[in-house]
């Protein structure tokens, strides 16, 4: 399998993508609801039907799972995962905070990432054992070592409300034991800012495969610690991420708990 020209094949559908999405910023005519807080505009779909278009010239035979049309083709063991604005919220209110996410996996391994900010023209990529990037520099995770002098983020998600209490007592840990927190509204450029060293750590819940398929392999790649919130090992999907520099990890740890919070 050619990873290169896999890279570069993601790297030009996230571009097409995210072109639609810039021409369509600020002229939205459909903005649908999925649930109450879950929206989903006409830029989502056009996004994701160039990338799928542009994937599916390049390689006929791989299946596609894609956030708005879900699978695309045969199920095979080569699969492209794809997220075609990840902060569909932001972008219905023009606030420019969003990504577009383009992910492949060979035999269930994710051996491709590439995250693209539009807005600010970042492109995050990575390829299995060749390091994290932005645009053409190599990036790796910071080296804060204690939470109080960490700048930490998160995301709540879609169906908070059911699960607000818990929610808001790691909120709350993490606000008291940290430097600073941040809230920015994109899954995959909170992990890719982990992974540059932008932040220190971050967590959320609920987070879905092609949300994450992509940054995960980016930050893994420099060198963040990524589990559960009990330390366990994390897949795609899972329902609790937490990613750190790995020095602050223990310490996220324990404020992810909620034995003895009140």
């Amino acid at each position: 399998m050619d990873l290169d020209h896999i890279r570069r094949t993601a790297v030009a559908a996230a571009q097409e993508g995210a072109a639609v999405l810039h021409s369509r910023l600020g002229r939205l005519s459909d903005i649908q609801k999925k649930s109450p807080t879950d929206l989903v505009t006409e830029a989502d779909k056009a996004s994701e039907k160039r990338i799928v278009a542009i994937i599916r010239s390049a390689f006929p035979d791989h299946g596609i799972l894609a956030e708005e049309s879900g699978m695309n083709g045969a199920a095979t063991s080569a699969q492209w995962i794809v997220d075609p604005l990840d902060g569909t919220t932001n972008f219905a209110h023009e606030l420019g905070v969003f990504s577009v996410s383009v992910a492949f996996r060979m035999d269930g391994d994710v051996a491709v990432g590439v995250v693209l900010d539009p807005m600010r023209g970042e492109l995050f990529w990575s390829v299995t054992g060749e390091g994290a990037w932005l645009n053409n520099r190599r990036v790796s995770v910071s080296q804060t070592n204690s939470v109080a002098d960490s700048l930490l983020v998160t995301g709540f998600p879609y169906n908070f409300k059911e699960d607000l209490d818990a929610i808001m007592l790691r909120f709350t840990n993490c606000l008291r034991a940290a430097q600073g927190m941040r809230r920015p509204g994109s899954a995959a450029l909170d992990l890719c800012y982990v992974a540059c060293g932008r932040f220190d750590g971050f967590w959320e819940q609920q987070l879905k495969a092609w949300d994450t398929a992509a940054a995960l392999l980016i930050a893994t790649e420099a060198g963040a610690r990524i589990t559960g919130f009990q330390n366990q090992p994390y897949m795609p999907g899972d329902r609790d991420l937490l990613a750190t520099n790995g020095r602050i990890h223990r310490e996220m740890i324990s404020l992810m708990s909620l034995k003895g919070s009140a």
